[in-house]
């Protein structure tokens, strides 16, 4: 019996939960505010319970072949853990200095390597959720099919934020529906921050790009396209030209979020991996190459056009460091990684450091970093954030191995979207901190989760 493809009625309601937890997360700003990461925490944690039960006697054939990111997801839950271990204050003055400073002007016995352990334990708990999820995705992912019907569904979602986002403002509405918040100049969806929108949108787009990918690929070994008629009516019959159309959809809500780096990042990623799969995928169609040139021409010197790019453009040239502040942000982040590159402040303690290291030259309030990769760097120290970021970096050589190795189209489309969620990503939090948003997190571990099951080809 093939434990990789046990289905049963149980397991396909624990689907549907995972999907109702993906589609209800981006809704209450984005899963921003403490109430709605603790109900993201308790639905993690209760679905993975029910699912690890529903796969009792299958758990460990089921999950054995990603030992590796498993691994590498338990060690930095296991770090963040000890983080918040109280220590005798000379073996703590031994591992952080920094930390042990703050402890000292407080003169207590003990105390842990994490600067602010409420901050750390909230950041620990959620990290449990995306790790519970990230399990969860593995077990009950675990077959073509139900992948196909994972990347539909973000799409879906992606669409449906792209057309409240974009439908506030063509409207003219004041305030939102979610929360009655003022609604500004740029399209933010269900979202508060724009960059945080438009980082959702460019996962949702990586995987609506992979899913058509997926079937210009398994139209390579099709006889039906010589019949153009006949592919031009099947091309609307399963639903290939509404993916792409919702696609078009998305691109117009991202442009209209005017976020410079969330447009940077979609667009750089898809040209990227668009001419990397042309040397990776061996049996390869043209249309392949007109999908990627299409994205290009329609969707932002056509559709784009017409909602915004120019502004989107006129704010990259408007753009100076006179007028930004984030560089100050970030010189006035160096000493305080230099204090705790090592071990950490702690993982959420970002926003209780930075203060006791601002200049005089910033005037705003920061509770990130705006670069998620400096900010787990202080957090969590150099490296555990190495640790972590290994993550990613396996799933993207698994990728690359499935473009080359593998012959399912879907597999391969799900590999070519998870390239481009990672790549989009690694781009996006140079300057920003989409990670730091459960919903953004949640659905980008989702993606790493399909980029490692495509990879394993038992999985049909």
């Amino acid at each position: 019996m093939n434990h990789n493809i046990y289905l049963t009625h149980k397991s396909n309601f624990l689907f549907y939960c995972l999907l109702a937890l993906l589609a209800w997360l981006p809704i209450p700003l984005g899963s921003n505010r403490p109430w709605a990461w603790n109900l993201f925490e308790i639905a993690s944690y209760s679905l993975f319970m029910l699912t690890a039960f529903s796969y009792r006697h299958h758990l460990l054939s089921q999950l054995s072949f990603y030992k590796a990111p498993i691994v590498i997801f338990l060690a930095f839950l296991a770090y963040t853990a000890v983080q918040l271990v109280p220590l005798p204050l000379p073996i703590l003055t031994m591992l952080s200095e920094g930390a042990a400073d703050v402890y000292k002007a407080v003169e207590v016995s003990f105390a842990p390597l994490s600067v602010d352990a409420g901050q750390t334990t909230i950041s620990l708990l959620k990290s449990i959720a995306y790790f519970c999820l990230f399990l969860t995705t593995l077990l009950l992912c675990n077959s073509l099919p139900r992948i196909k019907q994972l990347m539909l569904f973000i799409v879906f979602v992606g669409l449906f934020q792209a057309m409240y986002g974009a439908l506030e403002l063509l409207l003219g509405t004041k305030h939102s529906l979610i929360f009655q918040l003022p609604v500004k100049s740029n399209a933010t969806g269900t979202f508060v921050y724009k960059n945080h929108f438009a980082n959702f949108l460019m996962l949702c787009l990586s995987v609506g790009v992979g899913y058509l990918v997926s079937t210009l690929l398994s139209n390579a070994r099709s006889k039906a396209t010589h019949h153009k008629l006949r592919y031009f009516l099947s091309m609307f019959l399963n639903g290939k030209a509404l993916v792409r159309i919702a696609l078009a959809i998305m691109v117009i809500a991202l442009v209209m979020s005017r976020s410079r780096m969330g447009n940077a990042a979609f667009f750089l990623s898809m040209t990227v991996i668009g001419l990397l799969s042309l040397f990776l995928i061996k049996q390869r169609t043209k249309g392949l190459m007109l999908l990627i040139v299409s994205m290009f021409i329609i969707d932002m010197f056509i559709l784009s056009a017409w909602f915004g790019l120019d502004k989107v453009k006129s704010r990259i040239e408007r753009t100076s460091f006179s007028q930004e502040t984030r560089d100050e942000v970030i010189r006035d982040s160096i000493p305080l990684l230099q204090d705790f590159a090592y071990t950490g402040s702690g993982l959420g303690t970002y926003y209780t450091t930075y203060p006791h290291y601002t200049s005089d030259g910033v005037y705003g309030f920061y509770d990130h970093a705006h670069n998620d990769y400096l900010q787990f760097a202080i957090e969590a120290g150099v490296p555990a954030s190495l640790v972590l970021f290994m993550l990613p970096l396996l799933a993207f050589r698994q990728c690359i191995n499935v473009l080359k190795n593998r012959k399912s189209s879907l597999a391969r489309g799900a590999a070519f979207g998870g390239m481009m969620s990672i790549l989009g990503m690694a781009i996006h939090i140079t300057v920003d901190f989409p990670l730091q948003a459960p919903a953004n997190a949640a659905y980008f571990v989702v993606i790493l989760a399909v980029s490692f099951i495509v990879s394993n080809r038992s999985v049909k």
